[in-house]
């Protein structure tokens, strides 16, 4: 584990709780270890959300109405 940690209490479900006690045990890591991956990962998708939503910002809006004729001429629906 990293030398820079901060405690924190995190009240998971139960069921989740259980789930990932049996993966901690089964791949012989720290529940800690299992959940900082977990957020590093949702973090990061984050990240590519925001870059592609950032790098699309300036493409012209379409209507419904135009987005529907585009999908027809082009024969996806």
């Amino acid at each position: 584990m990293p030398s820079q940690t901060k405690r924190t209490t995190l009240y998971l479900d139960t069921n989740l709780h259980t789930a990932l006690r049996l993966k901690s045990i089964a791949v012989s890591r720290s529940l800690s270890e299992i959940v900082n991956e977990a957020i590093r990962q949702s973090l990061a998708e984050d990240a590519q959300d925001i870059e592609a939503f950032e790098s699309r910002a300036r493409e012209p809006l379409l209507s419904y109405d135009e987005m529907v004729k585009k999908l027809k001429k082009d024969g996806r629906i």
